[in-house]
């Protein structure tokens, strides 16, 4: 099967995308657990080390072919010209922010960020001369005037983590592109499955593969993807120095991922809806925040970008820390994790956990409450999960 020359459904790509096999005729795929490879002469290394092909190989730290499988099959499944797989999902994150960019520079990112995401903007660019703006991700206007001409690059979640707000791709994008800026997008709550973020504007897309692509909670893992100019020169250069590779076994388990994320992702999603609706008005709420739901500020917006609402749910607990605390521990089907992306549902109580390290001012502005808790929706029966939730809410 040809690699994204073809005019195979999605589902098909994954199964087959990218599938390289050996001499020998494997079914699945192979792992190559090596970290290096032998030339048959010492004019075939140099020749390599000057321009080796998309079939060949060096040193682990650079390339392997399972990685290389994974790679393609998830370029086909974004529909970007390359793909470069990490360690994990923040490897990818740096590489894609910070290799393009140098003191001096400007960048402009969503306030509504991961933890190591803000740490890698408020925190470690700063250090290196890089100046960072702010601003509300939902505000087209507060984008406008924070971009400059010196604008470098633009950081965003496509969907907000805890908190699930939704930003407007295309528009953000457009207002960048128009000062010569870089966009680069976490796509991780919205998943290549639900919103293709390169077909809205976006320049470069960053997973963390050790949520929806693996699925089942097993490996970490990250990905680049984006231009061929900008994987394989810019941030494959930084990588290869840096030393942010994925172990062939990561990838291999990424790889066999793919095969059926789509089932998997739109199952969660269905399920999602269906336990927001189930909890939405419930006493022990403040707010059920699903961007599935009608009532939610973006709702329009993920219909139209997303089709669907996702994966994830917030619940806002009225008793605030205390409440929160309850529930997670009454909880018997869902699983206290910080994890998302799982076959099994997992709960994060965010300002404890996930989003710790910052003060209760910013908590405050972001809207992540005390009471709030992010429930990540497996694959069990969605009614024994309303079950289980309506349960723990009891026992607050």
């Amino acid at each position: 099967m040809s690699k994204r020359e073809n005019t195979y459904q999605p589902r098909t790509n994954l199964v087959h995308g990218g599938t390289q096999r050996s001499q020998f005729g494997e079914l699945s795929e192979a792992m190559f657990l090596t970290q290096g490879f032998a030339y048959a002469s010492a004019e075939q290394a140099e020749g390599r080390f000057i321009e080796c092909p998309d079939d060949e190989f060096i040193y682990g730290r650079y390339g392997n072919p399972t990685v290389r499988m994974f790679e393609e099959r998830i370029a086909m499944l974004e529909g970007a010209e390359a793909a470069f797989a990490t360690a994990s999902g923040m490897a990818a994150v740096n590489a894609a922010v910070t290799a393009p960019l140098k003191a001096g520079d400007h960048v402009v990112a969503a306030k509504a960020l991961f933890g190591s995401c803000l740490y890698i903007l408020e925190e470690i660019l700063p250090r290196f001369g890089v100046e960072v703006t702010f601003v509300d991700g939902t505000d087209l206007a507060a984008w406008k005037d924070a971009l400059r001409e010196d604008t470098k690059l633009v950081f965003f979640e496509s969907v907000a983590n805890p908190t699930l707000e939704i930003i407007d791709v295309q528009a953000v994008s457009d207002l960048a592109h128009a000062v010569g800026a870089i966009v680069v997008v976490d796509n991780v709550f919205a998943t290549p499955v639900l919103s293709r973020m390169l077909d809205r504007g976006a320049d470069v897309v960053v997973y963390s593969a050790t949520k929806h692509i693996d699925g089942q909670g097993r490996c970490l893992g990250g990905v680049i993807l984006g231009s061929r100019d900008y994987v394989r020169g810019t941030c494959e250069t930084y990588l290869k120095h840096t030393g942010a590779s994925i172990s062939p076994f990561n990838a291999w388990v990424m790889l066999k991922g793919l095969e059926t994320i789509d089932l998997r992702v739109r199952a969660q999603a269905a399920s999602s809806l269906k336990i927001a609706e189930a909890l939405q008005g419930h006493p022990k709420l403040e707010r059920v925040i699903y961007p599935g739901l009608k009532d939610h500020a973006q709702h329009d917006l993920c219909m139209e970008q997303m089709q669907a609402g996702g994966t994830v749910i917030a619940l806002d607990l009225k008793g605030g820390r205390d409440e929160a605390f309850r529930l997670l521990n009454a909880l018997d089907i869902v699983t206290i994790s910080n994890n998302l992306g799982d076959a099994k549902s997992l709960a994060t109580h965010p300002v404890t956990t996930t989003h710790q390290r910052l003060s209760e001012e910013q908590c405050d502005a972001l809207g992540i409450t005390k009471g709030l808790v992010r429930l990540s929706i497996g694959l069990e029966d969605a009614d024994d999960l309303i079950a289980d939730l309506k349960n723990a809410l009891d026992a607050v």
